[in-house]
């Protein structure tokens, strides 16, 4: 069995992206929304976190989190945000995958893959290019012709606070590809 390295740094900033089991689309109906809304919301009440950014998109999400100093267990929240989100999606009526034989022998559902993928953010450069990752990805997988248009984003709230102009991502897709930025 593989032994995953994961670099963990108290206090820091981290970009994920958590995919879906089998990529289904599925996150952006109206019920997994509210599911991972409630989910997240749960863990945040017991794990603190910050969440820079935000994009969900119908099979993977990417998100930007600062964990509080001393604390670099992320590995933690995300298990307890997937299993609070399988439960309460499979409870209202949403569906998974069929599980393989593996899945079945260690009581797992087929909602999201096994594991996640994490990157520390290294300096203010670094968390600009994540930034412009998760923003632009709606557009990237053909779900928006302009980052505005795309609802389920943080991109709106960094237009508020002043950090894009509203026609941030229209240029040219060449514009936006973020050199060493294959995070999903």
């Amino acid at each position: 069995m593989p032994n995953y390295r994961r670099w963990r740094v108290p206090g820091g900033t981290y970009f994920f992206t958590a995919v879906t089991h089998r990529r289904r689309r599925f996150l952006t109906d109206s019920l997994a929304r509210e599911c991972l809304r409630h989910a997240l919301r749960a863990v945040r009440a017991t794990h603190p976190l910050r969440i820079a950014a935000f994009v969900l998109l119908p099979d993977h999400l990417h998100t930007v989190w600062t964990l509080p100093p001393a604390d670099a267990d992320y590995s933690e929240r995300w298990g307890r945000i997937k299993e609070a989100f399988t439960r309460a999606y499979l409870r209202a009526g949403g569906s998974e995958i069929d599980r393989d034989p593996s899945r079945v022998r260690k009581r797992e559902r087929g909602v999201w893959q096994h594991r996640f993928w994490e990157h520390v953010v290294r300096d203010d450069d670094d968390l600009s290019r994540c930034l412009s990752y998760i923003h632009y990805n709606p557009v990237k997988h053909g779900l928006a012709r302009r980052v505005a248009d795309y609802p389920w984003s943080s991109f709106h709230r960094f237009v508020t606070m002043g950090e894009y102009p509203e026609d941030w991502g229209s240029g040219p897709p060449d514009e936006f590809d973020i050199p060493g930025a294959e995070w999903e």
